[in-house]
């Protein structure tokens, strides 16, 4: 009898240690196989909140079939602890393995509303804009120069949930001064600051903040930023180039960042200094004369006069041999990474040539040419622009 009883246990010990395997093997296919979301969704995860809440809200967005398994599934890969606050993009059949990395990786939110500020270098603009979570786009809501226009409904709407994220947008070429000018300015910051950082040490980039944060702390990380940059392509730099010092080619990248806009072209540009340099001729570009009158202080607003290019100021590069004292701008990484491996020319002129971009030249006559060509386009464009409209 009890040798009986014995056998029937260990019949249903076996059965039961399969049925649990059966049960763990289909509880694992839940957790990493494909969910059953249909499109993607944007994910709150509010501040304080846990992987109770989230796996609920999960299933009734339909992004899981089974809270507890989510749950299991995240304590098992010991990640229940890292959870994150924020606002996360889900993709469309994304397994609850994918969405637990999602919500506990960290980063920056990745969907929902948010606000940048574009400094730029005339003017700042600001963009209020919602990520469509269908399309993976940013859906603007609103734009604005607070300088000239009173903020839209928008704006203020936007800023009154607590899930929206805020960024500053820093363009290449914008001076310390007007980057400081513009963070000063927005509303959201705390604390102006009054002391200018040296120019050309502020990275052009994007950089996330919190309503409350302090203009000092933004223009830690930009100069931080800019820091790494300068001693990480200081380090790839090409043999034989004529700077002593980072901060030599850092002052050529803002000429480089301040002569072009098109990327092709810095390599290019770049070599027409250097080869400057290298032949003792002087550097002779006008965004340097324009930062000695400026002072990197808002922008000319009008043509150079020939009394200002005859100025011995230590920017007029048409008077003073070399590099001017200092950089003229904050210059983007590939302006620096140009600046320290140019492109090999024999270029030492070069002029707009009506496309947005330059005609480069390695002698005094092909360059004299190129200048009386563009002469011709400007002069088309005026005529273009005085002629009267046909009223259509």
């Amino acid at each position: 009898m009890w040798r009986h009883i014995a056998s029937n246990a260990l019949t249903f010990f076996v059965l039961a240690l399969f049925l649990l395997a059966g049960v763990v093997t289909w509880g694992t296919g839940q957790y990493t196989n494909a969910g059953p979301l249909s499109a993607p969704i944007c994910l709150q995860v509010e501040s304080g909140s846990n992987m109770r809440a989230v796996s609920e809200d999960l299933a009734e967005q339909g992004a899981v079939t089974s809270p507890t398994i989510f749950r299991i599934g995240a304590d098992y890969a010991e990640k229940t602890a890292l959870l994150k606050a924020g606002n996360f993009l889900v993709p469309e059949n994304a397994s609850m393995a994918e969405i637990v990395d999602i919500v506990t990786r960290g980063g920056r939110s990745t969907c929902g509303t948010e606000v940048v500020y574009r400094i730029g270098v005339t003017r700042t603009l600001i963009d209020v804009r919602e990520l469509d979570p269908a399309t993976g786009s940013y859906v603007e809501l609103a734009q604005f120069n607070p300088a000239e226009e009173e903020a839209p409904a928008a704006y203020g709407e936007v800023k009154e949930r607590p899930d929206t994220q805020y960024r500053v947008a820093v363009a290449e070429g914008v001076t310390s001064w007007t980057i400081v000018q513009a963070l000063n300015g927005l509303d959201l910051l705390e604390s102006d600051v009054e002391q200018i950082p040296p120019e050309g040490t502020l990275a052009p980039d994007s950089y996330a903040f919190a309503p409350g944060d302090e203009v000092a702390g933004l223009l830690a990380q930009m100069a931080a930023a800019q820091a790494r940059i300068l001693e990480e392509e200081w380090a790839e730099r090409a043999e034989g180039l004529p700077y002593a010092t980072p901060q030599e080619a850092l002052i050529m990248a803002s000429i480089v960042e301040k002569e072009t806009g098109l990327p092709d072209e810095r390599g290019q540009v770049a070599s027409v200094f250097v080869n400057r340099l290298e032949q003792g001729m002087r550097l002779q570009t006008d965004p340097t004369v324009i930062y000695g009158i400026t002072n990197g202080e808002g922008t000319l607003g009008r043509g150079i006069r020939q009394s200002e290019l005859r100025a011995e100021t230590p920017y007029n590069t048409y008077v003073i041999d070399g590099l001017p004292p200092t950089p003229i701008a904050n210059p983007g990484r590939a302006a620096i990474r140009a600046a320290l491996n140019p492109d090999s020319t024999d270029y030492i002129f070069f002029v707009a040539d009506g496309s947005g971009g330059h005609a480069f030249a390695t002698n005094l006559d092909d360059h004299n040419a190129n200048v009386a060509l563009w002469r011709e386009i400007e002069a088309r464009q005026a005529a273009d622009e005085a002629a009267p409209s046909d009223g259509g």
